[in-house]
Parts: structure tokens; C-alpha cells; sequence
């Protein structure tokens, strides 16, 4: 599955489209294979690794990951800078390549020898609910809330998940067993792991909306001045383990994602007309996500047996993608949302809008409005992390209270 999973096709017809369909068909594919990865790299983890050494394998895990999140600007604005668009996606077939060799060479094989059947039913569900949700979000600034086809993308994002539910419920090799949830160490770091992951995606996305748009910097310039972020989360991420175990998980995830969620006020409030506020938040997101996503990583693969690692892995990546692409889709209507309303004559968007203008009084008022989306959007980015800690820490602590009164009572 690793190999499948780092096989570059989808990479080369990105990198190779010629057309928007093309594109999105192949994003498609990458989608795939990286599921295959985050799926299968984290439940080799838990496999060749012993349960005490977990959270530290985990934290091993999550630096990689971190280390991928802060190339990934550079490398992508260097190539724009350099290349044309598609070379950002063919920059993959190198790094596939060797770890294609590596898998191959180092990667011990384990299965389990009875083999659940696939359950496509279940993904399909799954992947038409997620569908169904963002593009409801997405679409609703443009065709109206209210219009039929934003209603109807809605009921299907209503209905698909409880067809889903039904399904999983029914069947005895189900894709995610119902029954995990009633694990409040699961249920909780599964809300905690949703909810960093819009933050996020989302916070990452406004930013690159606002060094490039705003404050007129290019692809490369926007990139380096991201890289406090995934640097600090790069380096924190070693000390994950140590800082869970010392103070717990709780009230570790609940203290790392307020420092997130102050991380995102510092951007909202100080970096409105420049970027001198910005590396102070940068440093307080990276710092939190460093230790939280470990920790909501190890919650979510401890309360699922051994046996069942990929099933956990596999839960654990794909509330990632999820929350990045609903933190990008609620965040992103927001600022257009906002951006909509105090521009109303305004094209659909800013660069079409900055082109359209007759002056640099309309692009100054132009461009306030987009800061003022921006800023709007990415308080709504702090509520939603200051929550999500909340309540996966209190969640995680009625756990750990079950737990030990099991233990006494025993």
C-alpha cells in the first residue's frame, strides 16, 4: 500500500494538464495516493514500534510531516518563480522515487492474515458527504444561500453522512466502526484533530491570500515568510512527547491550541498593514500544533486495538484533509463573504477586482476590504481552535477519570 501510495502517475498529469477538468482529475488521484501514505506510514509506525514507545514514534512522525509543511511554500514559490505552473507538481517524482526505494529496502511487511473486505460503499459515502459539505460552502457566496443548487448540495450533505452511519452500522467489516465513538478518548481527540486541522488549513490559506494580495509579495517572498511557522513546528514536535507526559494530554492540547488561537489573534489584529506582527503568530501556531497534533494522534491510535492500526491511521488522515479542506472552504466564504459586501460592485475576485479598478483610491478601498475579510475570517479561525482544545481536553479528561476508576475498581 506505501508503494502504491508513492507511485507519481497523478503528480505527472497534474504536472501535465492542459485543462481545469484535467487538473482537478488528477488532484484526484494525488488525493489517493496520499491517503495511502498518512494511512499506511502512521500504522507501520504502530506496528513496528512498542506501545511505550508510540508517542515518541508519533512525534518522529509528526516533525517529518512538519518538515514537508515548511518546504513545501519554498520549494513551490521557488518554482514558480523559475518554472511554469506544473513544475510544482513534478517536483514530487523525485522525492517518490527514493521513498519508493526506501519502502523496498527497509519497510517490513505486516498485515492482518484474515483481510477485511474493501468497503466501497462506505468510501463512496464518505467522500459524496465531504464533497457535498465543502462545495455547499464554497458555492454559497456565489449562487446564494438560498438558491436550489446551493439547498440541494446541502441535503446531500445532510443525508449522505446518515446513509453512511446506517451502512457502517450494518455491515461487519465496516470502513469505520460506529461503535469507536462511544471511546471518549476517541470521540474527543477526534474533535480536537477536526478542528487544528481547519485551523490550519484555513490560516495558511488567508495568510498566503494576504502577504501576495495584500501586502504584494511573490510566490518565493510569501513562502519564506511563512516558514516560521513550519520551522517551529518542525523543532517542537521532538518535545511533544516529553511536554504530553509531563503535564497530560488534556491539558496539553487544551494550553497548545490557545496558544494557536492567540497565535491567530496576533495575526488578525497586529499584521492588518504589514508583516511585522505576523512572525509572533507564526511562532505561537507552529509552537501549539507541535505538541497537539501528537498528542490528539496517540489519543486517537490508543483507543483503537492493535489490530486495527490502519483503520485508526486512516481516521486520523482523513479528518486532516477534511479539516484543511473545510477550514479553507468555511474560512475562505467568510472573506468573500465579507469582501462581497463592502465592495459590492466588486468582480468575484481581488486580482480581478485590483484590475478593474480606475484608481488607486478604488484599489486602496479595494484592498482594505479584502484585509478587513481577511481579519473577520481569521477570528473565526481563533474561535474555532480555542473550542476545539476546550472540548477535546474535557473529553479526554472524562477518559482518563473513566479510566482510572476502572483501574481502582478492579
Amino acid at each position: 500500500m506505501l508503494i502504491a501510495g508513492l507511485v507519481g502517475i497523478g503528480s505527472v498529469v497534474a504536472g501535465l494538464a492542459g485543462s481545469t477538468g484535467q487538473l482537478i482529475a488528477a488532484r484526484a488521484g494525488m488525493g489517493v495516493g496520499g491517503a495511502l501514505l498518512l494511512t499506511t506510514t502512521l500504522a507501520v509506525a504502530m506496528q513496528i514500534f512498542t506501545p511505550a514507545e508510540h508517542p515518541k514514534a508519533i512525534g518522529i512522525w509528526s516533525a517529518v510531516n512538519a518538515l514537508g509543511f515548511a518546504a513545501g511554500p519554498l520549494l513551490g514559490g521557488f518554482m514558480l518563480n523559475h518554472f511554469w505552473w506544473g513544475a510544482i507538481f513534478l517536483i514530487n517524482l523525485p522525492v517518490a522515487a527514493l521513498g519508493l526505494v526506501s519502502v523496498v529496502a527497509l519497510v517490513p511487511e505486516s498485515k492482518n492474515p484474515r483481510g477485511d473486505r474493501p468497503d466501497l460503499l462506505g468510501a463512496l459515502l464518505s467522500t459524496i458527504s465531504m464533497t457535498a459539505l465543502v462545495y455547499a460552502i464554497i458555492s454559497g457566496p456565489d449562487h446564494g444561500r438560498t438558491s436550489g443548487r446551493v439547498l440541494a448540495t446541502a441535503a446531500v450533505a445532510v443525508l449522505a453522512p446518515a446513509a453512511f452511519a446506517y451502512w457502517e452500522s450494518r455491515i461487519p467489516y465496516p470502513m469505520l466502526d460506529p461503535h469507536v465513538f462511544r471511546n471518549r478518548r476517541f470521540t474527543g481527540a477526534v474533535a480536537g484533530a477536526v478542528l487544528i486541522a481547519f485551523d490550519m488549513g484555513g490560516a495558511l490559506f488567508l495568510l498566503t491570500q494576504h502577504l501576495q494580495f495584500v501586502l504584494g509579495y511573490g510566490p518565493l517572498e510569501a513562502g519564506l515568510r511563512t516558514a516560521p511557522l513550519a520551522v517551529v513546528a518542525l523543532n517542537f514536535s521532538g518535545l511533544s512527547a516529553k511536554w504530553t507526559a509531563r503535564l497530560g494530554a488534556p491539558v496539553s492540547i487544551a494550553l497548545m491550541m490557545t496558544m494557536m488561537s492567540a497565535g491567530l489573534v496576533s495575526i488578525a489584529t497586529l499584521a492588518a498593514h504589514g508583516y511585522g506582527g505576523t512572525p509572533l503568530g507564526l511562532l505561537l501556531i507552529g509552537a501549539g500544533a507541535a505538541v497537539a497534533n501528537p498528542a490528539m494522534a496517540h489519543a486517537i491510535m490508543s483507543a483503537i486495538p492493535p489490530e486495527k492500526a490502519g483503520v485508526g491511521a486512516g481516521v486520523n488522515g482523513t479528518l486532516a484533509e477534511f479539516g484543511n479542506g473545510l477550514g479553507v472552504a468555511v474560512l475562505g466564504a467568510i472573506l468573500n463573504s465579507r469582501f462581497a459586501a463592502l465592495i459590492p460592485a466588486a468582480a468575484a475576485s481581488l486580482p480581478a477586482a485590483l484590475a478593474s479598478a480606475g484608481s488607486d483610491e478604488e484599489r486602496g478601498r479595494i484592498t482594505d476590504a479584502f484585509s478587513s475579510g481577511l481579519e473577520t475570517s481569521r477570528l473565526v479561525g481563533e474561535v474555532a481552535a480555542l473550542l476545539g482544545g476546550l472540548l477535546a481536553a474535557a473529553l479526554l479528561r472524562r477518559a482518563e477519570r473513566a479510566d482510572s476508576a476502572v483501574a481502582a475498581s478492579v
